[in-house]
């Protein structure tokens, strides 16, 4: 049966912690796994899915590839942000040991993210588009010599077994996930506090990324992000991601913004979205 609940894409296979963090923020639509970050945003953009679940950095992976060079290309507007909390397990198919295994296979971010027991067991890391993906490929497999490492929810979907549980470098393990839409969705600043995201590039003069900031310190907006990536083959233009606390409603945001606009030679405004409660609890 064909079901009518809207859909969410996410890059990934079944049981990929973005599949997760579908089920846990959005539990009425359905998760669609896409082969790379492209095409989910694809998918929003020509209306196969309604929402994206798009991660965009992880607290001991750092930021995630890719993304922010995606985000100033697409269409699609930022409405929120979720916070899934990344709890890595070692897994293996029937009859593998710790003993037995060589290489353990998962995306960059996790193999990025278990350093300490991949020295440890001394096996070798084997980089795969997500971790979902290399926990199938493990059951395909089926090599007591191939593991991987991915969700508990990934070795259930694909009769896995789990090796060891809680193998991330460091407790806490966190990726912080953004929710594309088609629609901008702007909360109303009066019921509560927002978050702000843009893209922008500025001249190449001397001294005009202290300008282009300065109107945020004079009206006391607080930067809580500011990136920097190269866009052309000369290295010379940079492109800066930038979020912020506040409303383009609000006056002290509308003054910044129209102050770092005079020294942009572009800007773009990604969103405007509520700060998530996982914010004010930690």
């Amino acid at each position: 049966m064909v079901s009518t609940r809207p859909r969410i894409a996410f890059q990934g296979a079944l049981g990929a912690y973005s599949h997760l963090a579908c089920t846990v923020a959005y539990p009425e639509m359905d998760p669609i796994g896409y082969d790379t970050f492209a095409q989910a945003f694809a998918a929003v953009e020509d209306g196969d899915a309604e929402l994206g679940m798009i991660p965009i950095e992880n607290t001991l992976g750092g930021r995630v590839a890719d993304i922010h060079h995606l985000l100033p290309e697409s269409s699609l507007y930022i409405v929120a942000e979720h916070f899934q909390p990344v709890r890595h397990a070692l897994l293996g198919p029937e009859g593998a040991t710790l003993e037995t295994l060589k290489t353990v296979a998962s995306h960059e971010q996790g193999l990025a993210q278990c350093r300490e027991l991949i020295r440890e067991l001394g096996v070798e890391p084997m980089d795969f588009g997500d971790t979902a993906g290399a926990a199938k490929e493990a059951a395909e497999r089926n090599d007591p010599a191939f593991g991987a490492i991915a969700s508990e929810l990934a070795a259930e979907i694909y009769g896995l077994q789990i090796l060891r549980t809680r193998i991330e470098d460091r407790l806490g393990n966190t990726t912080r996930f953004v929710i594309m839409s088609r629609r901008s969705m702007d909360p109303d600043p009066r019921d509560g506090p927002a978050i702000t995201s843009i893209v922008f590039q500025v001249r190449s003069v001397p001294g005009a990324l202290y300008k282009a900031l300065g109107g945020f310190a004079t009206n006391g907006v607080n930067i809580t992000k500011l990136e920097s990536y190269i866009i052309d083959q000369s290295f010379t233009v940079a492109q800066f991601y930038a979020e912020f606390d506040g409303h383009p409603a609000e006056p002290s945001v509308a003054n910044a913004l129209e102050e770092l606009q005079f020294f942009c030679n572009k800007m773009k405004q990604l969103g405007t979205f509520p700060r998530a409660d996982y914010r004010e609890q930690r």
